[in-house]
Parts: structure tokens; sequence; C-alpha cells
């Protein structure tokens, strides 16, 4: 490990950074420096650009090169003390895209086909309590607090602690499952008691459980808790509740889903049907005499 790596990993513990943005902003740096051919502790504003630049015509989303344009930012400003190369180069605009949500039925469809235990209790946390897969693999036995029906959720996205809701019917899922498998200190562990479950595992189960049901969607686990929020929305649940069980730190990151309720925009009045006879045209002469003239 060359020093200027390690230089470049310490300022990022030192700001508290999670391990897994870590390994992706290190990864960002490594392909720069292969772009380059040599170590990028001289590189210039130049050089990123003409990076970016190849990474999008690599076919690179834009999402990937704003993080890859943070990870260098980091690079230059806490590790090289040189933030004055960023100020010049444009940050690629981040692409729009609605997330895929499950319908109710199609929910229904899912825990349906599920046989195995854990599972089902796996997949129904991430369904009925919004959950992100890394914040159900770090998930504890005694997070579950039974007396106030709530989940603890320990150092989510932004290294945050929060709590969220304990439905009833997941509270009794979960002890079905603490019946049948004994998990001892993590609620869902992996090959080994204290080893937490495979990050790729989870998807696949799901993806496989989707095609046992019939469901032809492009899902992963977060399509779970998309559709918890779309489907609490369309129940009426009030923005902000759902934002603070989400653990979102912006009301604008929570509001997305106000524009993927089918309820709600079934809701909406129909423009074409206020109108009403206005928009009827006057009815033609038929000089033929047809009394069964062609309509379409």
């Amino acid at each position: 490990m060359t020093a200027l790596r390690q230089q470049y990993i310490d300022d990022l513990k030192l700001r508290n950074f999670s391990a897994g943005t870590i390994k992706v902003y290190v990864h960002a740096v490594e392909r720069f420096a292969r772009f380059l051919k040599r170590s990028p502790d001289d590189s210039t504003a130049e050089d990123v650009k003409r990076f970016l630049v190849a990474e999008i015509n690599r076919g690179m989303s834009r999402s990937y090169c704003v993080i890859q344009r943070n990870a260098l930012r980091h690079l230059f400003e806490q590790s090289l003390g040189r933030p004055e190369p960023f100020d010049s180069i444009p940050r690629p605009k981040r692409e729009r895209r609605l997330p895929v949500v499950l319908s109710r039925e199609e929910i229904q469809q899912l825990f349906s086909v599920i046989e195995n235990i854990k599972h089902k209790a796996l997949l129904m946390v991430a369904y009925d309590a919004g959950l992100r897969l890394s914040e159900i693999r770090n998930l504890q036995v005694d997070d579950i607090d039974s007396q106030r029906n709530v989940i603890r959720v320990r150092q989510g996205k932004g290294k945050k602690d929060r709590y969220t809701r304990l439905s009833p019917g997941l509270l009794k899922l979960l002890r079905e499952y603490w019946r049948a498998e004994r998990p001892q200190r993590l609620l869902f562990p992996g090959a080994t008691e204290n080893k937490p479950y495979d990050l790729a595992t989870p998807g696949q189960i799901l993806k496989k459980l989707c095609r046992k049901a019939g469901i032809n969607k492009r899902v992963s686990m977060h399509c779970l808790r998309h559709s918890f929020a779309t489907h609490l929305l369309e129940e009426g649940t009030d923005l902000r509740v759902i934002q603070q069980m989400l653990g979102h730190a912006n009301i604008q990151t929570t509001c997305r889903y106000t524009h993927i309720s089918v309820d709600q925009q079934a809701d909406a009045p129909s423009l074409i049907e206020l109108l009403g006879d206005a928009i009827d045209p006057p009815p033609k002469p038929n000089p033929s005499g047809d009394t069964n003239p062609e309509l379409f």
C-alpha cells in the first residue's frame, strides 16, 4: 500500500465515512490512477476532466461519475491539500429515475410463495419496516423492542441511529422465526453466528421468489423499501412520518414517492370529464341515409 493510499484512507476514516463508502472511493481513485498511468499526487484539474469524460464515454452512468468526482475531490482537498482544481470541474447532472415499486397484490403473491421462515422474516423486515439491506444485516436480536413496538436501527445511512415501527404482524412473524432458528446476537446471521448475512444473497433470493410468484419486474432489495413508502403514502400516512421511518435527512428525498403513488393519481379529477359536453363534436349530416354509419 502506497503512502498516499494509506493517507487517503486515514483521512476518510477521520471524517467518519463508512467502510462501504471508503471502499467505493478508494476504487474510484484507483481507476483514476490507472487512467493516468501514474500516481495521482501531481495530477491536475484537466486530468480529472479528461478522466470523467472518458468514464462517461465508456458508458458509465452520471450518478457513478458523481461518486468518482466526490472521491477525487476528497483526494485533492483532504489528502493533497489542493482544493483549487475542482472549482472548474462541472458536476455531472444526476439522472432522475422513478424507483420500481411492487403493487400490494404483487407483495401478497411474493410472500405467499415463501416457504423458508428466515427468508420470509428478512424480506418482511425490508417491506413492513422499510429498512435498507445494510440495516437489516446489522440488526441484532435486542434491537427488536416488543414493549415499545419499535425496531432500533443502529448506525444507518449517514452514521445515524433511529427507531422505526414494529407492527404486530411483523412481531408475530419474527417470534416464529426466532423459535425456529434461535439466533443469538445477529437477528439474521450468515454462515456463522457472528457473521452478517452475505450482501448479495438476499437480492438473489428475492429475484428467485419473484420469478416463482410470476412477478416480471426488475426487482432488488431496495424495491421492498420503495414499496413500503409508496403503500404508506397511498394509505394516507403523513409524509413527515414516512420521512422519519425511512431515515431521510431531507424531506425532498421522501417527496419522490408522491410521483409514484398510483392511488393518489387515481383520486385526482379527470379534467376531460370536467369539460362535459363542451368537447363533444356536433353531429355530422348523413347524406347517404345510412342508419348504421361506420364509426371507426
